[in-house]
This record gives structure tokens, C-alpha cells and sequence, in this order.
């Protein structure tokens, strides 16, 4: 029993890291969440149960903390978030437009918001409060507006150049 202990902290060992962080306390639930999310890109079941039974709380509980709140994600998100506005005044300039432009270029299809290489996932969010630069487009936390198809495919284009530059060195 004492092996698989220590084969389980050592497959934890980021994640016991942000526990001890957070002096062990159940009531820092969700800057622990928020740190290991940000190490993973997601909340993994796995990882979820092991916060629990560290802090010696019920898994259900971390579980509806990570479901309650919409900035935790559940399964895996790319390196680069895009999130298009699909609120009023994005959608009647044609946010739709810029959803089916950045699907196209990453290869997306109807169901699927992550590319396969973990690079890119695409979100639609009801509202970006940036309504007068109707519509926008946020990408990794920078805000892009009045957006239309080709700006959206020169976006990710520098970005996907910038990648295959950086996996050279």
C-alpha cells in the first residue's frame, strides 16, 4: 500500500504542491482549483478526487464546486482560447459568420471546440461586455473587435506561424 501512496504523490506531485500552497484547507477550494487548472488546462477527474480525499473532503463536493462555476472546464482545452461573442450585438453583425470562419480554419466540426494537437479550442460566450466593438473576438485574454472572416483567419495565422517558429528552437 505504501508503494502505490508513493507512486500516486508522485503522479500528484504538481498538484500536492498547490494543496500545501493552500496550507491544506478545504476552505481554498477554488484558488486551488483555479491553480491546477491553470497547470493542466482542465480540471481532471482524477485529480479532482485526489483534492478531495487531501483535504479530506467529499469528492462531490469538489465536483460541484468545478460544475457551478463556468470558468472551470472539465475536459481539456487548448493552449489558445478563442472565444467569440454570440451576444445581441455580435450576432447582428454576423458573429455566426466569424464562428463558422474559425471552425473552418482549425477543422472543427459541428460538435467537436478542440483541435486534436491541443492547440486551440474555440468557445461561444453569450457576452463580452464590448458591445460597441460588435463583433468580438477574444483570444487568450486580448480582445479583438469589429471582426469579419478575414481578420479572424489572420489571427489565428500568426499564431499558428508563431507555434511552428517556436517548435523549431
Amino acid at each position: 500500500m505504501k508503494t502505490a501512496q508513493m507512486s500516486s504523490t508522485r503522479k500528484f506531485e504538481k498538484v500536492c504542491e498547490i494543496i500545501a500552497r493552500y496550507n491544506n484547507n478545504p476552505a481554498k477550494l477554488i484558488p486551488m482549483l483555479q491553480a491546477i487548472q491553470d497547470e493542466y488546462r482542465y480540471l481532471p477527474e482524477e485529480v479532482m478526487t485526489f483534492v478531495a480525499v487531501s483535504l479530506g473532503i467529499s469528492p462531490a463536493k469538489v465536483y460541484g464546486v468545478a460544475t457551478f462555476y463556468s470558468h472551470f472546464a472539465l475536459q481539456p482545452k487548448g493552449k489558445h482560447i478563442i472565444r467569440v461573442c454570440d451576444g445581441t450585438a455580435c450576432h447582428v453583425k454576423r458573429s455566426e459568420d466569424i464562428i463558422e470562419a474559425i471552425r473552418a480554419k482549425l477543422g472543427l466540426g459541428a460538435k467537436e471546440n478542440t483541435t486534436p494537437d491541443m492547440l486551440f479550442t474555440l468557445e461561444t460566450v453569450s457576452c463580452l461586455g464590448a458591445c460597441g466593438l460588435a463583433p468580438v473576438v477574444v483570444i487568450n485574454d486580448e480582445v479583438h473587435g469589429e471582426m469579419n472572416r478575414a481578420k479572424v483567419n489572420e489571427l489565428i495565422e500568426v499564431i499558428i506561424k508563431k507555434e511552428a517558429g517556436d517548435e523549431q528552437r
